[in-house]
């Protein structure tokens, strides 16, 4: 997951809505059942499902009142949490 991107990308929520993201995430996951994938091409699609899915959450801990900085923060600090263990 890369923070610039899932800062974008809340930032695009806000300004539209998050449904473009969720139809987004549903297209790439349909995506992935396409047999002739490579590898490598999944290893993107799931790169940007993640930062999707990412940026649901931040934008979900933003519309609880987390102040955005916070929010992007303290989703980082979760993962990473998660990766170390």
């Amino acid at each position: 997951m890369k923070l610039p991107v899932i800062k974008h990308l809340t930032s695009f929520i806000e300004e539209n809505d998050e449904d473009f993201i969720v139809e987004t995430i549903e297209t790439l996951e349909a995506l992935t059942e396409v047999p002739s994938l490579k590898d490598e091409e999944l290893d993107v699609i799931g790169e940007l499902i993640s930062n999707m899915y990412g940026a649901l959450e931040v934008d979900k801990m933003i519309k609880e009142g987390t102040p955005k900085k916070e929010a992007l923060n303290s989703f980082m600090k979760r993962v990473l949490g998660s990766i170390d263990t």
